[in-house]
């Protein structure tokens, strides 16, 4: 791994969950942020590729309003709580 110098903070931290056993040193504190990091950019990826997804069903089958949403929700709650009574 490349070098890496971190604020005095980080350091601060990062020297400070080592000596409290939780990693075993420096580097392995910088490698877990990095793999949080990197599944942070996973989700983001895939969010974006779902919320792409989802325009491109809302531009060939249309789209609801908020008003419609919360209309057909509140429709299907009065069904279920009368076929419950």
């Amino acid at each position: 791994m490349d070098h890496v110098t971190l604020p005095p903070e980080l350091k601060q931290f990062a020297e400070a969950v080592v000596a409290a056993g939780r990693y075993r040193d420096v580097s392995a504190v910088v490698a877990a942020g990095v793999r949080l990091l990197q599944r942070q950019d996973e989700a983001r990826a895939e969010l974006q590729a779902s919320v792409l997804a989802a325009k491109e069903e809302s531009d060939r089958e249309g789209y609801l309003t908020g008003d419609e949403v919360a209309e057909r929700v509140r429709a299907t709650i009065a069904r279920k709580a009368n076929a419950a009574a």
